[in-house]
């Protein structure tokens, strides 16, 4: 005589919940790093970017002799930029008008979009 096993293999319910619950869990820890990793770096780009802008003005204003209460116009600095320099807090549909105000040369780029938090920082915290 012949025994008939059946030898089905498989996960059982609790198995899945538990593998589903770990994954749950991992998620809920890695979403909340992943935004604040994503907001550190537009905040350090947005700076950089309001660092080249005081950079092109301030050469702008050297090689052409202007004084420290001449404002520039993005096209007057645009030639000391590389390429077109907007907010990355701004979304796609940001520009250089709507991310930056540059005002004249003795003062400091300032962000348009999030100016709480991104700031370019006096000499003295440099």
């Amino acid at each position: 005589m012949k025994n008939r096993t059946s030898h089905k293999s498989g996960f059982t319910l609790v198995e899945i919940m538990i593998v589903v619950a770990i994954i749950g869990l991992l998620a809920a820890i890695a979403i909340p790093n992943f935004v604040r990793a994503r907001t550190t770096a537009q905040m350090n780009a947005c700076i950089s970017n309001l660092r080249h802008i005081d950079s092109a003005k301030q050469q702008w204003a050297l090689e052409t002799k202007q004084p420290t209460n001449a404002t520039p116009d993005i096209t007057d600095i645009s030639v000391y930029l590389r390429n077109a320099i907007t907010c990355p807090s701004g979304g796609v549909d940001a520009t250089f008008a709507t991310s930056y105000t540059m005002g004249d040369v003795s003062v400091r780029p300032q962000c348009k979009i999030l100016p709480n938090t991104h700031y370019l920082p006096t000499a003295d915290t440099d």
